[in-house]
């Protein structure tokens, strides 16, 4: 099937089930500690977003380790459970179900820790981006 496209996007659709225009089950990524599942956003936008699905694996921990995203927009938002982090000038911060955040560019923060249970949406450009280590600030 063709799509027709829109200010140079398309159609598309992403079910739990794993069926829809963009079909696809949760795979290891970016952080062994977690599964994520790819919303079909960066096909459909030829990159400029992603948006994923991102769940724990239970049993698995993070190991906290500071660091920046290099993107221009990065947003998630708690479907279950709760994650903390800690921000530079923000301290720890606890989100939970129902919580979001918009982490701006260049951030400097780590994950210290989250339930087993930890579900969230997190929508990111561009799709494709760096992660670099850095020294506690």
């Amino acid at each position: 099937m063709v799509s027709k496209l829109w200010k140079d996007q398309s159609f598309s659709v992403s079910h739990a089930d794993g069926t829809g225009t963009s079909a696809g089950g949760f795979e290891t990524g970016l952080r062994s500690f977690f599964e994520y599942r790819d919303l079909g956003v960066k096909d459909a936008t030829k990159g400029k977003f992603v948006a994923h699905v991102i769940r724990a694996v239970p049993g698995m921990h993070t190991e906290p380790q500071w660091h920046v995203h290099n993107l221009d927009f990065q947003m998630v938002y708690i479907l279950k459970g709760w994650v903390k982090f800690e921000y530079e000038g923000e301290g720890e911060i606890t989100l939970r179900s129902g919580s979001s955040a918009l982490q701006p560019p260049g951030i400097k923060h780590r994950e210290l820790s989250h339930s087993d249970d930890l579900e969230l949406i997190e929508i990111c450009s561009p799709a494709e981006f760096k992660t670099d280590l850095i020294d506690t600030p």
